[in-house]
């Protein structure tokens, strides 16, 4: 077979540094999200949705067979800082945390995460970000380190 072909679903999920509420102003966390997505079609890995609170981003996307999901992440969390410092409307002290965490998804579960990403303000009337992100972790067999996940 001479074609390379890829359908690789993620669903990417991190933080601000210290879950600080850098994201609570809706226009700002908006433009945000608009970067990230941009970004991540730049790098060849369409968003398919973007969402978050002020807290945290979710980034559904396919992901590209030419780049590892590792250094997608790292060129995003990159690129929308220095973005994010450099804006007149940045948050000061703008960071983003450390680590991340990055769950496949079926194809055949795109639509639900595809809702659950963009109505995160929704969901977090009724769970933290602690508690939405040990249910996920969980859910996909995981296990963490509570001294080292909430930097």
């Amino acid at each position: 077979m001479p074609e390379s072909l890829s359908a690789q679903y993620a669903h990417l999920v991190f933080s601000t540094k210290d879950r600080a509420p850098l994201l609570a102003a809706p226009g700002w966390r908006e433009a945000l999200h608009g970067y990230l997505a941009g970004t991540s079609a730049g790098l060849g890995c369409p968003a398919l949705a973007v969402g978050g609170v002020a807290d945290h981003v979710h980034l559904l996307a396919r992901l590209a067979r030419t780049i590892a999901p590792a250094d997608w992440v790292k060129e995003l969390k990159r690129a929308s800082s220095v973005w994010a410092k450099t804006r007149p409307d940045g948050p000061a002290g703008f960071a983003w945390q450390a680590g991340y965490s990055l769950f496949s998804v079926s194809a055949s579960q795109l639509d639900k995460v595809r809702h659950y990403v963009l109505h995160q303000a929704e969901h977090h009337r009724q769970a933290t970000f602690q508690d939405e992100y040990r249910r996920l972790l969980q859910a996909h067999d995981l296990a963490w380190n509570e001294a080292y996940v909430w930097d």
